[in-house]
């Protein structure tokens, strides 16, 4: 918009220049014109909501993978596995023995 009022060269050439719509930089000019608290009024409130729903979100997903981490180590370990292999293998020999 700053460009606009600066330059002697049209609003829509400008905006061609840039890759926008003249309509768009025309309008933006007009509300800027009509007042600083008029133009741009949004609040930005969703993409507020938006930025704290991703933060939870990557939080929980980070728990989550780090909990997966934990218990891909947990089960790697080669002790942990052969021993639950062992008892496994024990009971059912334990079973397979006649009483």
């Amino acid at each position: 918009m700053e460009l606009v009022r600066r330059s002697d060269t049209s609003c829509r050439q400008i905006a061609l220049e840039l890759g926008m719509s003249p309509n768009l930089l025309t309008r933006w000019v007009r509300e800027a014109e009509a007042g600083a608290s008029k133009a741009f009024s949004g609040t930005g409130a969703p993409r507020n909501e938006e930025v704290a729903r991703l933060r939870r979100d990557l939080a929980r997903v980070t728990k989550e993978r780090d909990f997966l981490r934990d218990a891909a180590a947990y089960f790697a370990k080669g002790s942990s596995l052969s021993s639950f292999c062992n008892a496994r293998v024990g009971m059912e020999r334990y079973r397979s023995q006649p009483r």
